[in-house]
């Protein structure tokens, strides 16, 4: 079966330590996804387009910096693209390994989470969810902007946790 993001009902998702003490959190709020399940309701492939222009993490001078060719350079490199390559699992038990790219470097990266059973809404469309979660390395990606602290360590951890939660629409049959 074929799935479609709903995007009103999904959150994409990321935290970095912020001078080794705090969490700082953002979010993309423009996106869109694609996915496929076999008869079982299992995933075979997943495939998402963030665009990077849509950053936010609730203060406006570090969201123009990520827009930056300090980290994302959006004129430059206006999507994050991701693509499965393998899912594994079932249930709440998924593994998925894809191509991740961000500023025109493609790394592989894994996921883990799981994806819900398949529900019929009100208005008769079937819906599934998936959530899946994972980390990488900015640095492999070329995001390598940073600031030494006097008391050791950097401004802004080279690891990034990524969290997704996405609900998704069956798409309609095609019609002859």
């Amino acid at each position: 079966m074929l799935w479609t993001i709903d995007p009103t009902h999904a959150l994409v998702e990321f935290s970095v330590k912020h001078m080794a003490i705090s969490t700082v959190k953002g979010r993309f709020n423009s996106f869109t996804a694609t996915g496929e399940t076999n008869d079982a309701g299992v995933p075979t492939a997943v495939a998402m387009e963030i665009d990077a222009a849509s950053v936010f993490t609730n203060n406006e001078q570090r969201d123009g910096h990520l827009k930056s060719p300090d980290f994302f350079d959006v004129a430059n490199h206006p999507k994050l693209t991701f693509k499965s390559t393998r899912i594994t699992g079932s249930g709440d038990d998924l593994t998925i390994v894809g191509d991740m790219t961000i500023r025109g470097v493609t790394k592989s990266i894994t996921l883990t989470g799981g994806i819900s059973q398949t529900v019929t809404d009100p208005w008769g469309n079937k819906r599934t969810s998936l959530a899946a979660s994972g980390k990488l390395s900015r640095e492999d990606f070329g995001l390598t902007w940073n600031q030494a602290l006097e008391f050791g360590g950097v401004l802004v951890s080279n690891e990034v946790k990524l969290h997704i939660e996405a609900q998704a629409v069956a798409a309609a049959p095609a019609t002859v």
